[in-house]
């Protein structure tokens, strides 16, 4: 039996997490949840994630152990399985640093970007300030991102930085940007950061699960959309 179970969709939340199983080399089975057919409301989730979201987790070598939330499972994976502190840090402050970064993706880019996504892509009628005020918010958060590159190669960690956690959590949100209205050629600091990880074989691998990595149809078939919804 495969160590971990992620339950999970084609999403940045669902990403992220295959990229971090990739990168740390453990078996995983994957249980696609189809998040157009509400799976992910269905009690069989609920039972392993009483917040009817993915990703979630069931850990099978700690007696089917579950973990929801994807910060969680960032730090619940790297603290079983990460025990050559690969992709986390020993030093305190490091730590502390990649904790900050972290959370900066869990509270701030995916909730905002979360709301650009809905507002920009799938709201019944146009409401712009809806759109403007989240994607500016999300731009904003971008900025941040940008400042901290200024110098360095990744979010946490003494020197340069060290490819960590926190950038898998952010990677997976930056790189849907465009699909949030966001232009990521105008923060090229996070541009470039965003394309040396997409280049990682253990992250092309993470992209394509469960089924198959649908940014670049999604973006396209997109914009074609917004054309024609928006009139431009």
């Amino acid at each position: 039996m495969p160590d971990i179970e992620l339950l999970t969709a084609a999403t940045p939340n669902g990403q992220k997490i295959s990229i971090f199983l990739e990168e740390l080399g453990i078996t995983y089975k994957t249980t696609s949840i189809d998040l157009g057919a509400n799976e992910q409301k269905k009690p069989e989730f609920f039972a392993v994630n009483p917040n009817g979201r993915i990703p979630a987790i069931i850990d099978h070598t700690r007696g089917d152990f579950h973990v929801f939330e994807s910060g969680a499972i960032f730090l619940y994976l790297a603290e079983h399985y990460d025990k050559d502190f690969a992709f986390r840090f020993q030093d305190a402050d490091e730590k502390s640093e990649m904790l900050q970064w972290l959370f900066f993706q869990n509270a701030g880019v995916g909730p905002m970007q979360g709301q650009a996504n809905h507002f920009f892509r799938y709201a019944p009628e146009t409401i712009q300030y809806g759109i403007d005020r989240y994607q500016n918010e999300t731009k904003r958060l971008y900025s941040v991102l940008e400042e901290r590159l200024k110098d360095r190669e990744y979010l946490a960690g003494k020197g340069k930085g060290k490819y960590s956690v926190a950038d898998m959590s952010t990677f997976t949100w930056v790189r849907w940007g465009p699909w949030a209205g966001i232009e990521l050629e105008k923060f090229p600091r996070l541009y470039d950061w965003m394309k040396k990880i997409e280049a990682r074989p253990a992250v092309q691998k993470g992209l394509l699960v469960p089924n198959d990595d649908p940014f670049k149809e999604w973006v396209m078939k997109g914009q074609d959309e917004l054309k024609e919804k928006h009139g431009s």
